[in-house]
């Protein structure tokens, strides 16, 4: 058996290395190193992969999320929902403009913002919702833009972990995570189920309006050339890794199947034991797994857990250890210890697996039968 990883991305490459190469060998050969046309073709395959109106590549996921909240127009002082079990991206672009996030948690089996306690945390100044599709699955959407509808808000999604995950909604019609709101943010970090060889991110759009925005604050708030109507910011996804994504979007519906597949013999596997619960598939939602993340029963030392697989060959990792509402960052006195109970727990249990697009039968076995073995 091969040496298990928590993420090949050696064997993925190898796999598509005569393609990269070709494809970054164009760049060299043009010079055109920023916005060069292979950031235009990302640009245009990736509406088209995701039949959205607008993409603006941007230079991470952090930048999307930041020129998002500002192409929205909110201002100091303004409260935006999100959740407290989340990467740390959600709320640092939300408290260095000034806002207010206001934390609502999040569902024991799916991980996503729990919808029926968000009504409850609106208030006179709340103006946006940002609901984040973690490890690959989207929050309850249809229920979310109800309530935005009702209370006139914005909603925001932070899909930088779930690009390509279908939303069904009961009518019958389907929309890919990050194309639902009013504006969505995907993170192109090598992590990610599709990733560039260094950072890169981009925003999804409908909204003309926003698009047009969103697009002129990322390069510097300039309209045409040397004329800003706008502060701005420098914020663009280079055209070498804008070749390794037009690339990788080729594989992304395998990459997903990979992962999905990988997916099921974890369920298979640990769906009878009891001190393991296994990550809750919604009806509404496609699954696309950036993260398979169990749950470890109370009575288990994660720690001690974690050290054992990694004596037998086996990572693992923990997102997220400490929640944001008790990280000193953005600790303001409105919450403490006990304020989200579910996100506390999660935080407490959690445990990643391995799931990647090398991964074999032999290793899926060996991790399972191994973890059983160990609880």
């Amino acid at each position: 058996m091969k040496p298990i990883k928590m993420l090949d991305l050696q064997g993925q490459r190898e796999r598509i290395q005569d393609e990269l190469r070709l494809e970054m060998q164009e760049v060299l050969d043009s010079a055109a190193f920023v916005k060069g046309k292979k950031v235009v073709e990302f640009q245009e395959n990736l509406q088209r992969y995701l039949q959205v109106k607008h993409v603006i590549p941007v230079g991470n996921g952090t930048d999307a999320l930041l020129i998002s909240l500002l192409a929205l127009g909110l201002e100091k002082g303004d409260e935006v929902i999100t959740t407290p079990f989340t990467f740390v991206s959600t709320v640092e672009v939300i408290v260095r403009l000034g806002l207010i996030p206001v934390f609502v948690d999040v569902c024991p089996d799916t991980y996503c913002i729990d919808v029926n306690k968000i009504e409850s945390a609106i208030t006179s100044k709340t103006k946006a919702i940002v609901p984040v599709h973690l490890f690959g699955q989207n929050a309850d959407m249809s229920a979310i833009l109800s309530l935005a509808k009702k209370y006139n808000l914005y909603v925001l999604e932070d899909a930088c972990q779930s690009i390509g995950a279908e939303y069904r909604f009961e009518n019958g019609n389907k929309q890919f995570s990050g194309c639902i709101g009013d504006v969505g943010c995907l993170s192109f970090f090598p992590s990610k189920n599709l990733g560039a060889f260094g950072d890169g991110g981009a925003i999804l759009t409908n909204n003309d309006a926003l698009s047009e925005k969103a697009r002129c604050l990322a390069n510097h708030g300039m309209t045409e050339r040397y004329v800003y109507e706008m502060v701005g910011m420098n914020s663009r996804l280079d055209s070498l890794q804008a070749a390794v994504l037009n690339v990788k979007l080729r594989y992304l519906q395998g990459y997903t199947t990979k992962r999905q597949w990988t997916a099921s013999l974890y369920d298979k596997a640990f769906s009878s034991s009891e001190y393991i619960t296994i990550p809750k598939k919604q009806a509404c939602s496609e699954h696309v797994y950036n993260q398979y993340t169990i749950q470890l029963h109370p009575s288990k030392n994660r720690d001690v857990f974690r050290k054992q697989l990694e004596e037998k060959g086996i990572p693992t990792m923990i997102y997220y250890p400490i929640p944001l509402h008790l990280q000193s960052a953005y600790s303001n006195g409105r919450y403490k210890e006990g304020s989200f109970p579910v996100s506390e727990r999660l935080a407490r249990q959690v445990l990643s697996l391995p799931i990647h697009t090398e991964m074999d039968e032999e290793q899926i076995d060996y991790i399972t039968t191994t973890i059983l073995s160990l609880l």
